[in-house]
């Protein structure tokens, strides 16, 4: 019979199995990549915010991204360098479950934006007559509005129907907490939180892959239908990292939730995904979009070139 853990004492997450010898080149290794995460979302972000040539309906929708992005990276690292360096894997209940609300916030917040990102492409390049009627600033605005409302209301859902259960258990099966490792925490009954699992895993992960699949067939379709070499080529150039970074994150989303579900799937091979989901895409977004965005990388270079200069005189 399990102990009733209630929600006063500690949570211990899956052990990080690191010697002496390894601690602090581990411990150097994740704040640099954490710091390098926020400094480059952070300057994609200020880029954005003060280039008046980038407040157009692609580049306002990208600039939800990085915020997403450092809410991701802040909800994992810094609980994991503390853990590196005191060698002490517990966490409070009410900090897990915090940390499950951010994770899934980011996770859900990126799907939604870089699908509305999708939809702006296909308005640019199959509709350009009418794509100012149609993303115009106060569209751009309400569809980021609701983008924000869906992902907070979905989430806030998932971790209360959470809360409403006593955990019996407090060893968590996973490197980060998360709703999925939480409600093995659970012993009673939890078909209800089952089934939402399954509704949002439908609604969010298969509804924005059925819109990308939509529109990335049309911009191809057009793309191969246009005569101008340079229109086709630019047009290729954006959807395509567009779409890698979105495949980046759907497969890996996908595979670690299913894992979650299947009994016989290697805890290592989804703890590897699962981390996955909160290093890749935080930093890789960034340089992808700062280096295969033309006008995004020459206003990311005038910035930095301005500010270097400024700080000389």
């Amino acid at each position: 019979m399990y102990k009733n853990a209630s929600y006063k004492e500690l949570l211990t997450l899956v052990s990080l199995d690191l010697s002496t010898a390894h601690i602090y080149p581990v411990f150097v290794f994740g704040t640099l990549t954490y710091l390098i995460i926020v400094f480059c979302n952070l300057l994609v972000l200020a880029t954005i915010a003060l280039s008046k040539n980038l407040h157009n309906p692609m580049f306002i929708l990208l600039f939800n991204l990085p915020i997403s992005d450092i809410v991701g990276s802040t909800a994992f690292f810094p609980h994991l360098l503390f853990s590196i360096v005191t060698q002490n894997r517990g966490i409070s209940p009410s900090a897990c479950i915090t940390q499950a609300f951010m994770v899934h916030f980011y996770g859900t917040g990126n799907l939604l934006i870089l699908t509305a990102m999708a939809y702006d492409r296909y308005i640019a390049i199959c509709c350009p007559l009418r794509y100012n009627a149609i993303m115009s600033p106060k569209k751009v605005i309400k569809c980021i509005i609701l983008i924000w409302f869906i992902n907070v209301s979905m989430m806030v859902t998932l971790i209360l129907l959470l809360t409403r259960f006593k955990l019996c258990r407090t060893n968590i099966v996973d490197l980060y907490c998360n709703n999925p490792s939480l409600l093995k925490l659970v012993c009673e009954d939890t078909r209800i939180n089952n089934f939402y699992g399954m509704v949002t895993i439908v609604l969010l992960q298969g509804g924005p892959l059925l819109i990308i699949i939509y529109t990335y067939v049309q911009i191809l379709r057009t793309c191969v239908m246009t005569k101008h070499t340079d229109a086709r080529k630019k047009a290729f150039q954006t959807c395509g990292t567009h779409l890698f970074v979105f495949l980046i994150l759907q497969i890996n989303t996908t595979f670690t939730l299913i894992a979650h579900r299947i009994q016989n799937v290697s805890p290592y091979f989804r703890r590897v995904l699962g981390l996955s989901i909160l290093l890749f895409p935080p930093f890789l977004d960034p340089i992808i979009y700062g280096l295969k965005t033309t006008e995004l990388k020459r206003s990311i270079v005038m910035l930095l070139k301005r500010n270097i200069c400024s700080s000389k005189l």
